[in-house]
């Protein structure tokens, strides 16, 4: 593993992402919303001690990109890559949905 601390830094695409996930969990039940905000938060915040922990996006490896990685928060995807001392949280995307397609289009295209 990598020693030392990394700054962890929320793209705003990723931002975005965690706020719609809230919103919508938040109209049935804002405590729920509030534990999984926390949690999804929290996983992002580990990563400081820890960046190289999450796997590979293996949706991405399959096209040979190796530079992504992801926690899982089920059933949410926390997708991530790490750049010199830092960690950029890039998406935060449901499972539930078609990853491929999602990951391919922000990453690739």
């Amino acid at each position: 593993m990598t020693k030392g601390t990394y700054q962890v830094f929320w793209t705003q695409t990723a931002r975005q992402d965690l706020q719609k996930i809230i919103e919508y969990i938040g109209a049935d039940s804002k405590i729920h919303a509030r534990k999984v905000y926390l949690n999804i938060k929290q996983k992002a915040a580990n990563l400081q001690k820890m960046p190289l922990r999450g796997r590979i996006v293996p949706e991405l490896r399959h096209y040979s990109i190796l530079t992504y990685r992801e926690l899982n928060s089920q059933p949410w995807r926390i997708i991530y890559k790490i750049e010199k001392g830092t960690v950029w949280v890039l998406a935060v995307i449901d499972s539930r949905r078609n990853v491929e397609d999602i990951l391919l289009d922000r990453f690739i295209l």
